[in-house]
């Protein structure tokens, strides 16, 4: 309707001016006319129909590979729009209509795929419940922290030794008897690091300890100082030490706060920040992210846990 109205007005606009142009020079010639008839050009189509099916695939394919669109982002439609047709998709037109386009799909799409979406890597299996945990602000789960600090460790295996969710609240609880098992097949004191998740009530934080180095490090993305934690820690490595006949282990520790680290502006991306906190350590990467980064790193880690890979 609108390329309609635009066209009509056009031609109203030429003959207007035609008009005036006899009336002061004459009439013009067939020379004249056929020059201006090739520079009036029909308004441009924001999208095809060609664009738009492409696009409708797009969606339909990151639909079966994430189980929803919750890690698209309309950057990636048109990153793939202009690969596919070699043209420039993101001015702001273009763009806008791609984005109107995915929140049509999403609206359409239904749930039928979401229903029995799974993600499936060792013992771990994923659910759209799960994955969800990802979106938005929400809060992230055991299952998303332990997948994902799963992955970290198996891109480094024989470096990091991370530690599940629930390992520090059984030591803190039961103390050394309660986790003395769960090292049962791996020497952590061969290891360089090991990365434990701290979760205490409703917030992440992280404690990594350096074993060439003999410290102990606090991370946490509210900046607060829990000093019990890494005394926690240090306890469970001297038992461990003694256990595993490890005694070069049983002093010179040394812990550490560590504040200058990107720190969460809300109250629901801690568990976000832990599992980037894990992955910068393990691969031994600067923490050049903060808040404003959390959407992007959202995404991210939903489609690395989709793949059962990190994007290195």
């Amino acid at each position: 309707m609108l390329v309609y109205y635009t066209s009509k007005l056009v031609c109203q606009m030429f003959i207007y001016f035609s008009l005036i142009d006899m009336q002061f020079n004459g009439p013009s010639s067939n020379k004249q006319d056929e020059k201006m008839r090739r520079d009036i050009r029909p308004v441009e189509v924001a999208l095809s129909e060609e664009h738009t099916k492409c696009v409708t695939g797009i969606l339909e394919e990151s639909l079966h590979q994430y189980g929803s669109l919750i890690p698209i982002h309309v950057d990636d439609v048109v990153g793939k729009l202009q690969d596919v047709f070699h043209d420039n998709f993101s001015q702001p037109h273009r763009k806008a209509m791609v984005q109107h386009l995915i929140q049509s799909f999403q609206r359409s799409s239904g749930s039928a795929v979401a229903k029995t979406f799974r993600v499936n890597y060792k013992r771990h299996v994923l659910t759209m419940d799960d994955l969800g945990t990802l979106y938005g602000q929400n809060w992230l789960n055991d299952q998303i922290m332990n997948m994902y600090g799963d992955l970290v460790m198996d891109s480094v295996p024989d470096k990091v030794h991370f530690f599940n969710s629930f390992f520090y609240d059984k030591l803190r609880t039961k103390g050394y008897e309660g986790v003395k098992r769960w090292t049962k097949n791996v020497d952590i004191f061969q290891k360089d690091m090991l990365l434990i998740p701290i979760h205490l009530e409703v917030h992440w934080s992280l404690v990594s300890v350096d074993i060439p180095h003999r410290t102990i490090t606090y991370f946490d993305s509210q900046r607060t100082l829990n000093r019990r934690c890494p005394k926690h820690i240090f306890k469970y490595l001297q038992a461990e030490a003694i256990k595993k006949d490890q005694r070069d282990f049983l002093t010179d520790w040394k812990g550490f706060f560590k504040m200058n680290v990107g720190r969460q502006n809300n109250d629901s991306d801690c568990g976000a920040f832990v599992l980037q906190y894990c992955k910068c350590l393990a691969l031994g990467q600067p923490f050049n992210f903060g808040q404003q980064d959390m959407p992007r790193l959202r995404r991210q880690m939903y489609k690395e846990l989709c793949h059962c890979k990190l994007t290195l």
